[in-house]
């Protein structure tokens, strides 16, 4: 009868390769774990001595919750499938290096079908970065989803009339591009890299 071998998965790898592993997640650092701790204090507190400002707090952070727990699961798994289906190399041609003025007017474009802010624009954004989407491109795609999303803007319209909003994207959508192009090539002069996830800077 053969023994069975019940040893430490981590069992002959040297210290040092052990340390060298990523970790599978961090632990929060004391100044978070102490504001969270004071936030849950005075959240109790203010119900317990029936604080008005407290409570109100504790009422818009409920509903700024809800309000993200029911986007971001949906959006979340949009992204994944955005990162499955999506080809690298599609993203190169039409985001690229060699994209052009071309890679910031499809920018443009896919900010305005962005729901969720920037809350679901940072991840997009990160995906479309490891897909190998130019870095001006990404800028001038963040810039856009906060300005320019057709939700908001069919409410503007509708308030503050259409020519307001005309006016208001003759003028901002120039200046993104601009100033995406110049923070790009400077980061890029740099060898700016974003980090991966459990990666030392």
């Amino acid at each position: 009868m053969k023994k069975q071998d019940i040893r430490s998965p981590t069992m002959g790898q040297s210290t040092k390769q052990l340390k060298n592993k990523p970790p599978l997640m961090r632990r929060p650092s004391l100044p978070i774990l102490g504001l969270i701790t004071a936030y849950a204090l005075f959240i109790g507190l203010s119900w317990v001595i029936d604080f008005p400002p407290g409570r109100e707090v504790t009422v818009n952070f409920a509903t700024f919750t809800w309000s993200m727990l029911q986007i971001l699961p949906f959006a979340f798994i949009l992204i994944g499938l955005f990162e499955v289906w999506v080809k690298q190399e599609t993203i190169v041609k039409h985001f690229g290096e060699s994209s052009g003025l071309r890679g910031h007017l499809l920018a443009i474009l896919l900010a305005g079908t962005t729901i969720g802010g920037i809350h679901i624009a940072l991840p997009v954004s990160y995906s479309l970065f490891n897909k190998g989407a130019k870095l001006s491109v990404i800028f001038t795609y963040l810039g856009a989803s906060a300005i320019c999303r057709i939700p908001m803007t069919i409410l503007e319209a509708s308030f503050l009339g259409i020519k307001y909003t005309i006016i208001r994207y003759t003028v901002s959508l120039p200046l993104i591009v601009i100033a995406s192009t110049l923070l790009g090539n400077y980061l890029t002069k740099k060898g700016f890299r974003l980090s991966q996830p459990g990666q030392k800077r």
